[in-house]
């Protein structure tokens, strides 16, 4: 059950229009000096991200040995992680508003319309909402739902995501944990079809074993059996070396 957090950075979708601004009403030197400033900007952010990304898998380890015996261990594992990934977040958002408001001073001016001109497409990351939610903040706040055991909040914040936010990177997790939602909650019928659904659209994405053992699972609780061994077979042929292969392999073992 691997999230994977990996957020483009935000600058560099809009970096084009930043050079052609700085290059015509700055001279050579401030112009290198402010392309230098936003390359450091970009790495930062890059940086952060990557660190976020190892923090959400530090908590989906730790989410998979809740029921250790060991609780006490868990939970100061738990608490830990998460005031990590809460100051990564805090800083993150800091950094997107910083963008943010240069990109709105830069917004009506002459410069950026001619840039605008320019073929470029920026990251899907990049979007923002009306709200001013960026995709990262508004996964996590779903994300913190879930894992607060607040299911039906969850549910609607990965649905809002999923539908303000269709094409990011982030939007096959936020598939794989409404179908998570829809488990927890025992609404199994809803859960195969989210769990299916991301299988068919996103064959090729990293929540593929998992997603195939929560339907073997959520298959199982509606008590048809053939498909559960259906697909956890293939989570043993086809992702043999995943967390998933041994946890299908006993759920198999089960139902024989």
């Amino acid at each position: 059950m691997r999230v994977r957090t990996v957020m483009s950075t935000v600058v560099i979708g809009g970096w084009l229009g930043w050079v052609m601004v700085f290059a015509g009403c700055a001279k050579h030197a401030d112009f290198m000096q402010t392309r230098d400033q936003l390359s450091t900007i970009s790495k930062t952010q890059d940086q952060d991200h990557q660190r976020v990304d190892a923090v959400v898998r530090r908590l989906e380890a730790i989410e998979r040995s809740k029921d250790s015996k060991d609780t006490d261990v868990t939970k100061s594992r738990f608490d830990d992680v998460t005031a990590r990934i809460q100051k990564l977040e805090s800083r993150l958002a800091k950094m997107e508003e910083t963008v943010s408001q240069a990109s709105a001073r830069l917004e009506a001016s002459p410069e950026l319309r001619a840039a605008k001109a320019v073929k470029s497409t920026p990251p899907v990351e990049a979007v923002v909402t009306a709200s001013g939610i960026t995709p990262t903040s508004a996964f996590n706040l779903a994300y913190n739902d879930y894992l607060n055991g607040k299911y039906e909040l969850s549910i609607a914040g990965f649905q809002r995501f999923i539908k303000d936010f269709p094409g990011t990177s982030l939007t096959p997790n936020a598939q794989y944990w409404l179908g998570e939602s829809y488990y927890n909650l025992k609404e199994y019928g809803r859960a195969i079809q989210t769990f299916e659904y991301l299988v068919a659209e996103y064959p090729g994405n990293e929540k593929m074993p998992a997603a195939l053992y929560k339907l073997g699972l959520a298959t199982a609780e509606t008590g048809d059996l053939a498909k559960s061994r259906k697909n956890l077979k293939r989570v043993l042929e086809e992702f043999p070396s995943s967390d998933e292969s041994k946890l299908a392999k006993h759920k198999l073992a089960e139902l024989r």
